[in-house]
C-alpha cells in the first residue's frame, strides 16, 4: 500500500518551528513511521541536500498534490520552476494520535474552464496544462505558501538547534539556502550565475569607452528638445539666460542712463564706478571753486575737514583688515599707522582722519614739522588730536624703523610747490620708500612730474581730478556738497554714491 504513493508530488507542513516542505515521496517506512522526499523544497526554497526524511510525529498536515499515473517515467521538473502547477487530485492525509496517516480523498471542486498558470522564464521550465482539480490544489497551495514565507524568517534561525530527536538518524539535515525567496535566488543566479573561465582576462578600457560618447551629439540632442518643447524661457538654446541680483529690476520702466554727470568744460579723462556710471574728471580750478561755492553757502571748511576726516578713515580702516583685524581677540595686534602731513589745509585733512583713527583703537604716529605759524585749520585740528592716544612728532628720527601697517600721505599742496624742495619733506620721502608700506594719498594733487612717493590709492574729494598713474586706484568720496552748489558752477550732477560715502573708480 504504501509503495502505491511512490513518485507523488506532496506538501508536508511541520508547523510554525519547521515550515512547509514540498518534493516527490522517494520513500516510505512503515516500520519508522518516517517519509522521504526527494528534490525537496523548504518554503519555496530549493534545499541544498538531495534528500530529506520526515519522523510521523514532526507531520502536522499533509497533502498530496499530484499522483503520478501508470508507467508514467517521464523526468519532472523542479516544483519551484513550474510556478506552483503540478497536476492531479488533491488529497490530504490526517494524522492521528498513533502518529499513522489516515488517507483521506478530496473531491475536486469543479472550474468553469481550464486555466493556464504562466510559468517563471526558467531554461529547466517546462509547459503544462493544468486541469480545473490542479486549480483548487494550487490555489489552497498558495496561500499555505504565502503564509510560510512569513515565517521562514524565524525558521532560520532556529534551523540549526532541530534537536536529533525530531530526525531519523539516516536522513541529511537541511541547510539555509541564504536566500529570501525563489525569486532572489534567480536574480542571484542572472547577476552570479556565469562561469567563471567565462570572465575576460582584459581589462576594460576606459578611454576607448570614453571616446565613444560624442558630448557634442548629446548637447545638440538636449537644446534641441528644449527648442522644440520650449522648456526654456529666455534667451536661445545657445545662450545662458540672464541672472538677476537680489537688489535688480526684472522689468525696466525706462532706459538706464550711464551719463548723469556733465562738466561745462572738455574732460580730459573720465571713471566709471562699480555699477556703470560715468564719472568725469575735473580741473583743479573748477574743484577750486565748487569748494569755494560750497563753503558761502554754509559748507564751512571745518565741516568739510571732518567729513575728509571720517571718510578717509573709514577707508583707512577697511585696508587695516576691518572687523577681522579689529576685535577684541586681537588687542596685541593693533594696527599701526604713519601720517605725513604737510603745513597747509591738506595736512589738516590728514590730523583729522587721524584722530578719527585713534579714536577706533589704532595706533597712529603723526609727523607735522615745526613752523613758526600755523593755519588756523591745522592748530583746531591738533588741539583735538591731542586728546587722543596718538603721538605727534617733528623729527623724521622719532619714526619707528620697522614697517608700519599703512603709511597716509597728505604732503603735497598744489598752491605750496615749493615744500617739495625742503629738507624734511625729501627726508619723509625717503623714509616713505625705504619703509615699504602700502600708501594712501588723501585728496592729492595732480603735477607735471612725478611725485615722490607713490601711492597704492587715492582718495579725491566730491569729483576726481585727471590723475594719473602714480596716483595708484582711485577712490571717491562724498563730503556733502549738495545738488544746486554743483548746478552753480555749471556742472549736471546726480549722485553716483548710491548707499555709499566711499566708492571705488575705474579708467574708463
Amino acid at each position: 500500500m504504501a509503495t502505491d504513493w511512490l513518485g507523488s508530488i506532496v506538501s508536508i507542513n511541520c508547523g510554525d518551528s519547521l515550515g512547509v516542505y514540498q518534493g516527490r515521496v522517494s520513500a516510505v517506512d512503515q516500520v519508522s513511521q518516517t517519509i522521504s522526499l526527494t528534490r525537496p523544497f523548504h518554503n519555496g526554497v530549493k534545499c541544498l541536500v538531495p534528500e530529506v526524511t520526515f519522523r510521523a510525529g514532526d507531520i502536522t498536515e499533509l497533502k498530496i498534490l499530484e499522483i503520478p499515473g501508470p508507467g508514467d517515467n517521464q523526468h519532472f521538473g523542479d516544483l519551484h520552476q513550474t510556478e506552483l502547477g503540478p497536476s492531479g487530485v488533491g488529497c490530504q492525509v490526517g494524522i492521528n494520535q498513533n502518529g499513522t496517516g489516515k488517507l483521506v480523498k478530496k473531491p475536486a471542486s469543479s472550474s468553469s474552464a481550464p486555466q493556464n498558470i504562466p510559468k517563471r522564464t526558467d531554461v529547466k521550465s517546462q509547459d503544462a496544462a493544468v486541469s480545473p482539480q490542479q486549480q483548487q490544489c494550487s490555489k489552497s497551495y498558495v496561500d499555505r505558501h504565502m503564509e510560510s514565507l512569513s515565517q521562514s524568517k524565524s525558521f532560520r534561525r532556529r534551523h540549526n538547534s532541530w534537536s536529533s530527536s525530531s530526525r531519523h538518524p539516516n536522513q541529511a539535515t537541511p541547510k539555509k539556502s541564504g536566500v529570501k525567496n525563489g525569486q532572489m535566488k534567480n536574480k542571484d543566479d542572472e547577476c552570479f550565475g556565469d562561469d567563471i573561465e567565462e570572465i575576460p582576462d582584459t581589462d576594460f578600457d576606459f578611454e576607448g569607452n570614453l571616446a565613444l560618447f560624442d558630448k557634442a551629439a548629446v548637447f545638440e540632442e538636449i537644446d534641441t528638445y528644449e527648442r522644440r518643447s520650449g522648456t526654456r524661457s529666455r534667451g536661445i538654446p545657445n545662450e545662458r539666460p540672464t541672472r538677476y541680483r537680489h537688489d535688480e529690476n526684472i522689468l525696466e520702466s525706462e532706459p538706464i542712463v550711464y551719463r548723469r554727470i556733465t562738466v561745462p568744460h572738455n574732460v580730459s579723462k573720465e571713471f566709471c564706478t562699480d555699477s556703470g556710471l560715468v564719472v568725469p574728471s575735473v580741473s583743479y580750478e573748477l574743484h577750486k571753486k565748487l569748494l569755494s561755492v560750497a563753503e558761502k553757502h554754509g559748507l564751512t571748511l571745518e565741516r568739510r575737514l571732518e567729513m575728509t576726516g571720517v571718510c578717509a578713515s573709514q577707508m583707512a580702516l577697511t585696508l587695516l583688515g576691518g572687523p577681522n583685524r579689529l576685535n577684541p581677540k586681537n588687542v596685541h595686534q593693533r594696527p599701526t599707522v604713519a601720517l605725513l602731513c604737510g603745513p597747509h589745509v591738506k595736512g589738516a585733512q590728514g590730523i583729522s582722519c587721524g584722530r578719527h583713527l585713534a579714536n577706533h583703537d589704532v595706533q597712529v604716529i603723526l609727523f607735522l614739522p615745526n613752523f613758526v605759524k600755523m593755519l588756523e585749520s591745522i592748530t583746531n585740528e591738533l588741539s583735538l588730536f591731542s586728546k587722543t592716544q596718538g603721538q605727534q612728532v617733528s623729527s623724521l628720527k622719532d619714526l619707528p624703523t620697522s614697517p608700519v601697517d599703512l603709511v597716509i600721505n597728505c604732503l603735497d599742496c598744489p598752491e605750496n610747490i615749493f615744500l617739495r624742495d625742503q629738507p624734511w619733506y625729501k627726508a619723509a620721502v625717503a623714509w616713505a620708500n625705504q619703509n615699504r608700506a602700502p600708501v594712501l594719498s588723501i585728496d592729492p594733487p595732480v603735477h607735471e612730474v612725478e611725485q615722490g612717493i607713490d601711492a597704492k590709492w587715492s582718495l579725491a574729494l566730491g569729483l576726481p581730478l585727471p590723475l594719473g598713474e602714480h596716483a595708484g586706484r582711485i577712490y571717491l568720496c562724498d563730503i556733502g556738497i549738495p545738488q544746486q552748489v554743483f548746478q552753480e558752477v555749471g556742472i549736471n550732477y546726480h549722485s553716483p554714491f548710491g548707499c555709499k560715502f566711499v566708492i571705488p573708480l575705474h579708467s574708463a
